[in-house]
Parts: C-alpha cells; structure tokens; sequence
C-alpha cells in the first residue's frame, strides 16, 4: 500500500459509515514511496504463476484437432490440474509437521524451473501419444500439463507469501503479473488467429435443392508449437524476474520491516512507510476471512472458467468472445486500480462480497437456462450478460487482493493459509463443476450450427 498523507476520502465515508479502516484514494502519491525497477520485477514474477495453466486451456480448439481424446480432452486436462494442487499440499505439510524448513527462495527457483521447462517440452511433445488401458490417449501432454499445474498451484502457497517480505504495494504489482498470466495468453491467441471464424458458407446443395451450410475456420497465424514457445520466452522472462527480485541489492532495500523465521513465518514490526495499521482480527474473524476466501476460489477460479460459453454462447458468437476478453482483461485492470484505491476495511470486503454474490447468481442463471436464458433474443440480454461476466471478476480480483492484504499484516503463516485455501476452494470447485456438466441435465450447450 502507498504511503499517504492525505484525509480520509468520502468514497471511503461513503462506504464505512463508522469503519476505522478507510479506503484510501491515493492518486496523488501512488507513484511516490516505490521503486519501479522492483514493480516491474514483482510483475513479471508474477507472470510465471499460471501462465502455463492458462496457455495450455485457451489452445484447446487447435489442441483438440489433434488429440485422440477429442473434445473431451479438457476433462482430461482439469484432472491433471487437479493432480497439481499435491504440490501445495505437500509444501504446506512438510512445512508444518517436518522439523526441516524447505527454503522459500530456493523453492521456487526449482518450481518456476519445472513451469519453464514444462512449457518448453509442451512446444515439441504436445502430440505425442501413446496406448493407455487399450486406447490412444495424449499422455505426454497429460503429465507436462501436471508439472505445469504444479507450478501454478504451488504457487499460491509460495510465491504469495514470499511477496508478504516486500512493503505491501509490491502485493498490488505482483497480482497485476498473475493477472497477465492470463491475459498475455488471450492476446497471444487472438494474434495467432484462435476462436476466429469466418462465418457461415454454402458447401453443398441436395438433388432436393436442400442448401448445406457450415462454419468456415481460417488456419491460424502460427501453430501450437510456436505458442508454447512465446510462453516458455514469457516464463524465462518471469524466473529472471524473481531472480533479480531476489538477488539484487535495491530489491532488498525494499523489504517491509518484518523477520522471516522458518516456514515461512512472518513478524512485522512498525513500518514507517505504511501509516494506517490494520486492525488484528479475532480468531473468528481471520477463519471468516479464510472460508470467504476459499468460497470466492471456489466459483471464481474453479467454476467460472466451465460455465462461460453455457452462460453468454446463446447471446451469439460476439456475446462470448467480448465476454472471455473483456472478463480476462479486467483482472489486471483492477489490480491496477488497487495502486490508487486501496482499502482494508472488512465492511468493504463484505459489501463487495455480496455485490460477488449478486452477479455470480446472475451469470449461473444464464448458464442453467442455456440455451435460451432470460432476453438472448434481444440487445439488452448481451449487454448485461458481458457487463455482467466483466464486473464480477474484476470485483473478484479487487476483493482478493483486499483479503490477501488483511491477511498479510496478521503476519505467522496467514499468506500460506491464503494461498492454501484458494487452492482448496478451486479444487472443490472445478470438480464439482466437471461433474455438474457431464453427468446432469443442468448446463445444456447453445446450438452453434449454421
């Protein structure tokens, strides 16, 4: 958080009624107190959490051309995700219970060498497969998406903390870098021409007079192997990032006033840069912020990925895409926005909690109703459903980041906690949603023929 001067703001009063915890809108002094050589470095450090998670789900529609398993291949991969999250899980157990501390900054030197070198072996082996249990299945991709999930979910209980060294605006540009590890991706598939078609075209006509249509689909710009290597060029960008971050002196001078002891506990004492303290929580509150935490994963990471064609498909082919770009594209906007107006308060986090509540209601009703949710005949209907998809995961991303910084000043562990729970949350979530979809009448898809 930026060091401020400044009153109270009335958004703040707005909001707070009687909160001692404020908003802060500090536009004026958010660019003082910090050093942008180690923003730019907590940014590309961030880039390097789920970017091969995220690369390797946007090139499905090049990847399932290929494979044996067809479309049924990102069933497939989610599983493998979910074998990731052993990774986090056997951190934070030898952590805990093991009386010898792993340490945290070689760590996750050996975890983003495994993300760098799983998306550099994806680019050549990607469609490589092999029998399994009598059929042809795409196992080298299945066990390089399971060492690149292990890196994205290890770090949630590893990079996080390890940013909790740094004075708290550091928090704020290193979560705008794992919001562009999903949208450097998009960009990178837009450019290469996936999700683009050039509509409908006339391919035969019956003895009847009967005309057949289909959608016509333009070659991409470059192939999956030439976009696996863009993002392993990304993720060696990333780990040198960290290792500037970590090794350079100026990095160093940046460190909040605080005392690292092993496993990742965190003591912080008074920092002067930071005026405005946030208030230690009770027990009750600190478990409330955890399960908050875990129940927004849960639907945010977890679900929202699974339901969003269900959702805005029926608003037509403009509705989906405007809504998988624009809903991308808001995470690393509202983590910008965190540098100018920054809040503590729990009263805050609740009311964006509820506003979560509200347009999460609304973007599953549409995806239940699919294929004809309320107004997907008309103007209005794809407005609110893009809005709709934009707004609840930018407000995701700006209430995770209020949490993540609550947490952070109650210092021990809490950041382990943040980052164990988020992974929980989106386990329970992803395979909840895998089942909902394949095995009930719950989410039927839009008829995208011609």
């Amino acid at each position: 958080r930026c060091a401020t001067d400044t009153e109270p703001s009335e958004l703040s009063a707005f909001f707070r009624g009687r909160i001692g915890n404020k908003m802060e809108l500090t536009v004026g002094n958010a660019f003082k107190n910090r050093n942008w050589i180690v923003d730019l470095l907590a940014i590309f450090f961030g880039i390097g959490t789920w970017l091969g998670v995220n690369g390797t789900f946007i090139q499905l529609p090049l990847l399932v051309n290929e494979a044996p398993e067809g479309w049924s291949l990102p069933s497939y991969l989610s599983v493998m995700v979910q074998v990731g999250n052993l990774g986090p899980l056997l951190y934070t157990a030898f952590q805990k219970y093991s009386p010898w501390k792993l340490n945290d900054g070689w760590t996750i030197h050996a975890v983003l060498t495994i993300g760098t070198l799983s998306c550099l072996l994806t680019a050549f082996f990607y469609n490589k497969t092999a029998e399994l249990m009598g059929s042809e299945h795409s196992v080298a991709l299945f066990v390089l998406t399971i060492f690149t999930a292990l890196n994205a979910c290890t770090s949630s209980v590893l990079f996080m903390p390890y940013m909790g060294r740094f004075k708290e605006q550091y928090m704020v540009t290193y979560f705008i870098g794992e919001g562009l590890s999903g949208l450097l991706p998009s960009v990178t598939a837009l450019v290469q021409g996936i999700g683009t078609s050039g509509g409908c075209v006339l391919v035969n006509v019956t003895e009847t007079g009967e005309e057949i249509y289909a959608h016509e689909t333009q070659p991409p710009l470059f192939d999956t192997k030439v976009f696996f290597l863009i993002l392993f060029g990304l993720m060696v960008l990333s780990y040198i990032g960290y290792t500037l971050l970590h090794a350079l002196p100026l990095a160093r001078r940046e460190y909040a006033q605080v005392t690292v002891s092993k496993g990742n506990k965190y003591e912080y004492g008074q920092d002067d840069n930071q005026p405005t303290k946030v208030q230690q929580l009770s027990r009750g509150q600190y478990i409330g912020m955890l399960l908050l935490m875990g129940a927004i994963s849960l639907f945010s990471n977890g679900m929202f990925g699974s339901i969003q064609s269900y959702s805005s498909a029926p608003y037509g082919t403009q509705a989906y895409h405007l809504s998988a770009t624009l809903s991308v594209i808001a995470n690393p906007v509202a983590c910008f926005l965190a540098m100018f107006l920054h809040f503590t308060s729990l009263r805050v986090i609740y009311v964006l909690s509820v506003l979560i509540a509200v347009l999460t209601s609304y973007v599953f009703t549409t995806a239940m109703l699919s294929p004809y949710p309320p107004l997907y005949d008309q103007t209005i209907g794809t407005v609110l459903v893009v809005t709709a998809w934009t707004l609840v995961l930018g407000i995701v991303s700006y209430t995770k980041l209020g949490i993540t910084t609550v947490m952070r000043a109650q210092g021990g562990q809490s950041l382990v906690w943040v980052g164990a729970i988020t992974q929980l949350g989106s386990a329970i979530g992803a395979i909840s949603i895998f089942f909902a979809i394949n095995y009930t009448r719950f989410f039927q898809a839009a008829d995208t023929s011609c």
